[in-house]
């Protein structure tokens, strides 16, 4: 007995040692990075309590205000994070060949696989070159009827709160923007905006807010204890309908494309249109068609990545032309002095769209302010140099968008909507990394003109019907931490008829 005892105090004992060695191993580096004075067993635990979302935003932006650009936290049991928003080792980070997603990412594929998003390596290589000529500028030609159709009919949803109190905007823009990825994505209409209880419009909120709470709650992230959770249940049934639908609609497709060259008439399926899953479809590997489960991980990334994001874009936009009457009116009067009387039924084009300067202007800037994905998590695959000190690999990252966009010695009075900034003459006065709302690097969203292109139809079509007001409680609205940027409580804007 007394041999076990002893035994087990030994083994203790080095395993103490090994934790302390570890503890000063990372408070050297700690040195070279501000933050928090961890705890000697918990660390920072706080930055790991349970926060409401919108908490959770504000302390990850605190933490930089108050430490400066670049924070060093130690977690629990020697754990590293790294919150970066220096353009300097943003840089550095985005510019390796190979990284690796940052351990929350995980927890999103059992719904979306390993594609282009949660890949790395060869795979990431293979799947970004099979994408990549799906987003080419004809291919995305193709999307502008699907734009102009669904934001006409978001104009048509908003008639009812014409000259009517405030309302929340965000959600009437989730749907359209739902139903916009479908059709460009799949070629099926889901018709959202029609009917908000759609099934597969509920599964999709449902499955991000599940992710988003795993994310943030310590327990949960081991898998299995996950499995003991009551919504760990309801997000496998909802990620079996989701995959169940974008199945049936992969197989459907498949063999229309077999059986003609053209695709035949169909009530679901888009005729003229070439779209994302069509050029799956088409696309071989030594010889080989990808198969349905290879598709569907490629189409649910980017339904995922493509109707979040640009709601949150739109929004935001439409957030800061509501408080600013002065440069919603000079945006208005360069669409009408651009597209004339027939600016509320000409079908929008990209080359139309190209003569907007301003509006060019004016979606930079809100993406600068509130960009739609304020955080990207990164894990080192290699050991990295960071300020002096070389940064162990299987380091956890965060990149911090939302701060590096408020760099004041690069965007004077950053809090400011000051669409000008974007100007030509101011342009050149920014390094590569200093703005990066699509990410940069290899690894950027591919899909940030087919975002843009959206924005802008959505934005010109909403102020040729309407001058947009603001809401009583405009001035409350706070940014919360999700998969992307969301307020808290909605837009609540008011709607004028213009004449």
């Amino acid at each position: 007995m007394f041999v076990l005892v002893a035994v087990f105090v030994v083994y203790l004992s080095y395993l103490l040692l090994q934790y302390h060695q570890k503890r000063q191993e990372r408070l050297k580096i700690l040195a070279r990075f501000k933050g928090p004075q961890p705890h000697y067993f918990l660390g920072c635990i706080n930055f790991y309590t349970p926060f409401p979302s919108i908490e959770i935003f504000d302390i990850l932006v605190d933490c930089h205000r108050e430490y400066g650009k670049d924070v060093g936290i130690i977690g629990p049991f020697n754990q590293l994070q790294l919150e970066i928003s220096s353009a300097e080792n943003i840089e550095k980070v985005l510019q390796v060949k190979t990284t690796k997603k940052s351990y929350p990412y995980d927890f999103l594929e059992p719904w979306l696989g390993t594609g282009l998003l949660l890949s790395f390596g060869e795979k990431w290589f293979q799947r970004r070159k099979m994408i990549t000529p799906s987003f080419h500028f004809k291919i995305l030609d193709q999307f502008m009827d699907v734009f102009n159709k669904e934001a006409d009919t978001l104009v048509a949803k908003l008639e009812r709160h014409v000259d009517q109190r405030e309302f929340d905007i965000y959600d009437y823009i989730t749907l359209y923007a739902l139903d916009s990825i479908c059709a460009t994505s799949m070629g099926v209409h889901i018709n959202a905006q029609e009917d908000p209880n759609n099934e597969y419009a509920q599964g999709v909120k449902k499955v991000s807010e599940y992710v988003f709470r795993r994310i943030f709650s310590i327990l949960s992230q081991v898998p299995a204890l996950f499995v003991l959770y009551p919504y760990a249940r309801d997000q496998a049934r909802v990620i079996k309908r989701l995959h169940d639908f974008t199945n049936s609609v992969i197989e459907t497709r498949r063999k229309q494309l077999e059986l003609e060259n053209k695709p035949e008439k169909h009530d679901d399926f888009s005729k003229h249109r070439d779209t994302f899953l069509d050029q799956l479809l088409k696309v071989k590997i030594d010889g080989k068609p990808l198969s349905t489960a290879d598709i569907r991980e490629e189409v649910d990334t980017f339904m995922f990545e493509g109707h979040d994001t640009t709601t949150s874009g739109i929004s935001f936009t439409i957030l800061q032309l509501a408080k600013r009457q002065d440069i919603q009116q000079k945006l208005y009067e360069e669409i009408d002095t651009v597209l004339g009387e027939s600016a509320k039924t000409m079908l929008l084009t990209n080359s139309v769209l190209q003569e907007l300067k301003y509006l060019d202007l004016v979606i930079k800037e809100s993406l600068r302010l509130v960009p739609p994905v304020p955080f990207i998590g990164r894990k080192l695959v290699e050991d990295m140099e960071m300020n002096g000190i070389l940064i162990p690999a299987g380091t956890a990252i965060s990149l911090n968008i939302f701060c590096l966009h408020r760099n004041p010695a690069v965007f004077p009075d950053p809090e400011n909507f000051i669409p000008e900034r974007f100007s030509d003459e101011n342009e050149i006065k920014r390094g590569p990394y200093d703005y990066i709302p699509f990410s940069a690097g290899s690894r950027n969203c591919i899909g940030q003109k087919y975002a843009l292109l959206e924005m802008k139809v959505t934005i010109v079509k909403l102020l040729v019907s309407y001058r947009i007001l603001p809401g009583e409680s405009i001035d409350q609205v706070r940014y919360k931490a999700d998969l992307v940027l969301r307020p808290d409580g909605g837009i609540p804007v008011k709607l004028a008829r213009r004449s």
